[in-house]
């Protein structure tokens, strides 16, 4: 998507150029990791062109994109991978297996989901025309189209909800998509949320820099909060998640997981993050390499290529990644409408606020087209 700005007044660049791009290849493999409002153009014109998918999340900007993708995935019976890789996290796996599964919980009555990482950027850089080497309307691509500033591209595109959904889009997913998976819950039947921008006022910036949200289950709360400043109240676990059960309280997160039993006479248990160092070497000089996620990441393609190769659906499929993306998205749709939300899963509606529905679907910049569900 970068060509010089000469070039591109040349030939306008549309939908149909990206498609015919991909099939001017023989390919069997699509991994999508372009800033989030380019996910699910990007995502379908790979299904439509044979190829299976690893698309990172979150999978889509709103919720009728995400419909659209599980729907071409589907028709065109695509192996598409959500790149929500705490599902194949090594000591997340064994907590999943060894802790709740075998019921060392007990009921669950609570589950809390966090980040207290500062995630918006403080700078506030003047706008400017963009680098001659960018063709930034095809950057933009579907999205509104901004001034240019250093922050749009490359490095904190995710400062601007043009772009994706803030934080809830960014970290919440994964945590909420853990705590999903971990105890096998479908979707929100409620989702709550409250917050803004409440500290910082001064920066570019336009995504929430506080935000809580609940995500009622059938007779379970799902609570997320993220805040700019300020510590958690446990240092150990600045992102992750903590399920109290009426048997035991289980800490997770990237780096290690504690579950600290009622029972005083039971031990807890803590495990640290598992290391492939001796495995594969690389890991240990791979520039810019996160190594404590390296097995993780490892899991998650080996996951996609077994389903790949018996054309089943991955650990992280389409549709997980659908639900846990809308979510968020449905999140922030309530905190910027003030009220609770009531999602209907079989129709996917909002129950009696046409004033949200129309929220689940962002208008497209011409002359992209916004793709719609089979």
């Amino acid at each position: 998507m970068v060509e010089s700005r000469q070039e591109s007044k040349k030939k306008p660049r549309t939908y149909g150029d990206y498609r015919l791009m991909l099939k001017e290849k023989d390919l069997d493999i699509v991994l999508i990791a372009t800033p989030d409002h380019w996910h699910a153009l990007s995502m379908i014109a790979a299904c439509e062109a044979g190829a299976d998918i690893y698309v990172q999340k979150p999978i889509s900007v709103d919720v009728v994109e995400g419909q659209a993708m599980v729907s071409a995935a589907r028709r065109h019976k695509r192996v598409v991978q959500v790149g929500t890789q705490r599902r194949s996290t090594p000591h997340l796996i064994e907590a999943r297996e060894q802790i709740v599964q075998a019921g060392r919980l007990g009921k669950i009555g609570l589950v809390e989901i966090y980040c207290y990482y500062h995630m918006r950027t403080r700078e506030n850089p003047p706008d400017t025309a963009p680098p001659e080497n960018l063709d930034y309307e095809m950057w933009t691509g579907p999205a509104p189209m901004r001034p240019y500033n250093k922050l749009v591209h490359p490095r904190s595109w995710r400062a601007f909800m043009e772009y994706g959904n803030g934080i809830m889009g960014d970290m919440c997913i994964h945590m909420l998509d853990t705590v999903r998976w971990l105890l096998g819950l479908g979707w929100p039947r409620k989702i709550s949320s409250s917050g803004g921008i409440l500290v910082d006022k001064n920066s570019k910036a336009n995504i929430a820099d506080t935000q809580s949200a609940t995500f009622d289950f059938d007779n379970l709360s799902v609570v997320w909060q993220h805040r700019t400043y300020g510590h958690p109240s446990d240092p150990q676990y600045p992102w992750g998640l903590t399920i109290y059960g009426d048997k035991g309280t289980l800490k997770a997160s990237v780096m290690s997981y504690d579950f600290i039993p009622m029972d005083r006479q039971e031990k807890p248990i803590h495990k640290d993050v598992t290391y492939e160092l001796d495995e594969y070497p690389i890991d240990r000089t791979e520039k810019d390499l996160e190594r404590h996620v390296a097995p993780a990441i490892r899991g998650h393609m080996k996951d996609l290529l077994r389903a790949i190769g018996d054309r089943s659906r991955p650990v992280a499929d389409i549709e997980e990644g659908h639900i846990s993306t809308a979510s968020c998205i449905m999140a922030n749709m309530a905190m910027k409408l003030g009220r609770t939300l009531a999602w209907d899963s079989q129709n996917h509606r909002i129950i009696g606020d046409e004033a949200a529905n129309r929220l689940l679907k962002r208008e497209y910049r011409k002359p992209w087209v916004h793709p719609k569900p089979a």
